[in-house]
């Protein structure tokens, strides 16, 4: 598998460190990544910043690092607007079209898509054909540069592998495929290997972090003891101490037939903090699992001092 760092470890979001895209591209390169995935949104790359000045100054950082962009991440919610007259799905199929644009002009070759948040005042049927319909146009207008579009299973709708696939199916576009990851199944109780297996056939890119459950309750003092509260809090760890069972994951994947893109993403609040120390410490912990594991290849790996 390819193995690639996503700059929204980078972006400050969560507290992390904020770096500049072309440090990160350069950063990734030193810590051991073929490929990044970047940002479609800023601090990163926007369409609304996304110059052909900048553009030239991405292509050139990527040439000097040595790596590759395979993938733009755009970021989408197909449901409705609670304001009807405003056309709020219009404008994520011209962001998504424009960020396909970006992304055959820095030689990728996937933008990542989500589906849609769901409410109780929603029709779920109608939500659902708004999807399929929204997805389709998506679709035909990415195909006109060469790019397909990784439907990652992270929003609501469609979330379970099998509505997944019946999603991927009613939309029927060549160039729309999977970004199957481990982390909503795990939550949700899927057999990972079968998960994994069943999408792999579908699926062009993998993103990846760990976490650990952790139980809260509250206090009743009535009865002079605690309640316990659901969900859990999950917090992310480095890579390999979470919960999630990665390794049969993986050789879901595998056996599935997946050889593609893994990328690995620190996009929440992280056990260590956010500081460059640390995060760079996380990235190359998931470099060396995936090598460990038989997953990447035999890449330098810097080691940050510690």
């Amino acid at each position: 598998m390819k193995t690639g760092l996503f700059s929204v470890s980078y972006a400050g979001l969560w507290g992390q460190a904020t770096l500049p895209l072309p440090e990160f591209i350069a950063r990734a390169s030193r810590l051991g990544f073929e490929s990044v995935m970047l940002m479609g949104k800023r601090p990163h790359l926007s369409p609304l910043d996304a110059t052909p000045e900048l553009l030239e100054l991405l292509r050139e950082a990527l040439r000097q690092a040595g790596v590759s962009c395979d993938a733009i991440a755009g970021y989408t919610n197909l449901a409705p607007s609670s304001a009807a007259e405003v056309p709020a799905v219009e404008f994520q199929i011209a962001y998504v079209e424009s960020l396909a644009r970006i992304t055959a002009e820095l030689g990728a070759s996937v933008v990542r898509i989500f589906t849609a948040y769901q409410s109780e005042s929603q029709d779920s049927q109608a939500l659902w054909a708004g999807v399929v319909t929204a997805a389709r146009e998506m679709c035909d207008r990415a195909a006109a540069h060469g790019v397909t579009l990784a439907i990652q299973n992270h929003h609501d709708l469609a979330l379970d592998t099998s509505a997944l696939l019946e999603l991927l199916a009613d939309i029927g576009r060549p160039n729309c495929k999977l970004g199957f990851d481990a982390w909503s199944p795990a939550l949700r109780g899927e057999d990972l290997y079968e998960a994994a297996r069943t999408a792999a056939p579908h699926a062009v890119m993998t993103t990846n972090a760990d976490y650990v459950r952790v139980p809260r309750y509250r206090y009743r003092p009535a009865l002079v003891n605690y309640e316990r509260q659901s969900p859990d809090w999950v917090r992310a760890v480095p890579f390999g101490s979470g919960f999630i069972d990665y390794p049969a994951f993986f050789q879901g994947l595998r056996d599935g037939g997946f050889d593609g893109l893994a990328v690995y993403e620190m996009c929440s609040p992280l056990r260590g903090g956010g500081g460059l120390e640390n995060l760079d410490a996380c990235a190359t912990t998931y470099l060396e699992w995936m090598r460990a594991h038989g997953l990447a290849a035999g890449q330098s790996v810097e080691r940050p001092a510690s």
